[in-house]
């Protein structure tokens, strides 16, 4: 069933006391992103292979792939790690969303209000249990690692005036993927969706075609798109920007467990440096914005409750519509809660 999907859709410490010696690599992993060098992706990925070749003491090889040497797209690439001719592999929610459809709730929004609830929720049991799910539909051949970032998070841009509350955008047309979900939360919010490549945006921009988007920062200012007339962005903070991380699962399992290890280890500093990359990257880049005109507003708790509200018929849309939507919906929701009370009570102890 796995196979047919696909195709159609195209140094650290080791464990306490034991020591791994090896003159030459035992085990070679070839991991590809495609995107360039200069993205968190990248980031991640150089700290990965000096954390697992180092901790390994040579027993383990990453060879890096950046850009589509590899592979070309979502469904292509994570072939390639089913097949084993990819042995890691990042993706977006998008990109994996064609195999397994409910990745998709890292984009339904104002569901995580902020990168310490994010970075939580992320290290824990939810990504297991979306790691299980994604094994069971692979036939146990493609594995969830980590979930990490990839630019920050989503916000509303505009050629046209400020957003500040929802009925802001009514009317306007808003670039999205080509996908359900980020479509029907365009509508929700009253604007009106309008699917374009993104190599074709620029353009969209300046001709009027769209007037709007749903990108990070970081994004906007590397494809010059204020030079098109984005000149408005309200952090909203609508949808964190994960990025999932995937690895050909008979390749992991194969090892003996101080080496897997020492990769599961690996994925855990690649995890913390997506974190942090897109936090530094932004600061230049929010700069620059506003440097060259852009009007930049930050909602009110007020308004950013608006949103929310606003955008609720998306979640029963996407449980209703999306395999594993209520599952996952639910893990995710609970997750969220609990990080939510934990950081509360850490803050009142802190604070006192």
């Amino acid at each position: 069933m796995f196979g047919a999907t696909i195709k159609t859709l195209t140094a650290a410490a080791i464990l306490a006391g034991s020591t791994i010696v090896a003159t030459a690599a035992d085990y070679t992993l070839r991991a590809t992103a495609n995107s360039n060098e200069n993205d968190e992706d990248y980031d991640g990925l150089v700290v990965f292979k000096n954390y697992v070749e180092s901790a390994s003491n040579g027993a383990i090889e990453v060879e890096l792939f950046i850009g589509t040497q590899l592979c070309g797209n979502g469904a292509e690439c994570l072939q390639g790690v089913a097949d084993g001719s990819v042995d890691i592999y990042i993706s977006t929610s998008g990109g994996a969303s064609g195999i397994f459809p409910y990745v998709q709730v890292l984009d339904l929004p104002y569901l995580m209000t902020s990168d310490r609830i994010a970075e939580a929720v992320l290290q824990g049991d939810f990504t297991r249990k979306m790691r299980d799910m994604a094994l069971e539909d692979s036939g146990g051949m493609i594995r969830l690692m980590t979930i990490g970032n990839t630019g920050g998070w989503r916000n509303f841009a505009n050629t046209k005036k400020r957003i500040q509350m929802p009925a802001d955008m009514e009317g306007l047309k808003i670039r999205t993927v080509v996908a359900d979900l980020p479509q029907e939360l365009v509508k929700a919010l009253g604007a009106s969706p309008t699917p374009i490549p993104w190599p074709e945006l620029f353009t969209s921009f300046q001709t009027g075609v769209v007037e709007g988007s749903k990108n990070g920062i970081t994004d906007i200012m590397s494809m010059k798109f204020p030079d098109a007339g984005l000149q408005y962005v309200t952090l909203d903070g609508h949808a964190y920007m994960g990025a999932l991380w995937w690895m050909n699962n008979a390749k992991f399992m194969e090892m003996p467990d101080e080496l897997k290890m020492v990769v599961n280890d690996g994925f855990y500093a690649l995890q913390q440096a997506t974190f942090a990359s897109p936090k530094r990257k932004s600061i230049a880049a929010y700069e620059a914005f506003v440097e060259g005109g852009g009007d930049l507003y930050v909602p009110t708790p007020e308004e950013k409750a608006a949103f929310k509200e606003a955008a609720a018929p998306v979640y029963d849309w996407f449980k209703a519509n999306i395999d594993g939507g209520e599952a996952i919906f639910a893990a995710l929701t609970e997750a969220v809660a609990e990080v939510e009370a934990e950081i509360a009570a850490a803050n009142e102890m802190d604070l006192k």
